[in-house]
């Protein structure tokens, strides 16, 4: 998979900014959502990896699947794709495209998972210290996870804060074996 991102990046980087100067970042956003959800489809993935299926068949189907999502310019994308045999990289390329996107807009996504539902209240609080820590505006997403046994784990790009009781416990057994 990390080879998969690191062939995506120039993709993506490319994308960006194309979007970036013609001030089209809104407009690719759903449009690669779009594009990447047709690509990752297990049908589509079969017919990008059939050898058989020419790179003009292999277009039209895909253009067909993915409708008004497909302008000159995403035309023009999904064409080279094919060309590099690189199409099943579009999940990476949004997903890049996307962390590209908030950082020139000064956010970060923090993936919050908790050992039980945050109500509003605690999401919001949360969030404006993850703000302050971090000087960036923060997208969350939140998932449940109960083996956690209580607190909640952050991670924001590669860092992680881990403020649970599973976590506490495992540094305390970590820490007893020494």
């Amino acid at each position: 998979m990390a080879e998969n991102i690191t062939i995506a990046r120039p993709y993506a980087e490319a994308v960006f900014d194309l979007a970036h100067a013609s001030g089209k970042l809104n407009e690719w956003a759903p449009r690669l959502d779009r594009l990447s959800q047709v690509a990752a489809d297990p049908a589509m993935q079969e017919a990008i990896g059939n050898p058989n299926i020419a790179a003009e068949q292999l277009y039209g189907v895909f253009a067909a699947s993915c409708g008004e999502a497909m302008n000159g310019e995403s035309q023009n994308l999904v064409r080279v794709l094919i060309e590099n045999r690189r199409l099943q990289l579009l999940p990476q390329i949004k997903e890049i495209f996307d962390g590209l996107k908030r950082d020139s807009e000064g956010q970060v996504e923090a993936h919050i998972t908790s050992a039980f539902p945050l109500d509003d209240g605690q999401t919001r609080t949360l969030v404006q210290d993850l703000e302050a820590r971090f000087k960036r505006k923060v997208q969350a997403k939140l998932s449940v996870d109960p083996e956690l046994i209580g607190g909640v784990r952050v991670n924001i790009g590669d860092e992680v804060i881990d403020g649970t009781v599973r976590g506490k416990l495992m540094a305390m057994a970590t820490a007893l074996k020494s």
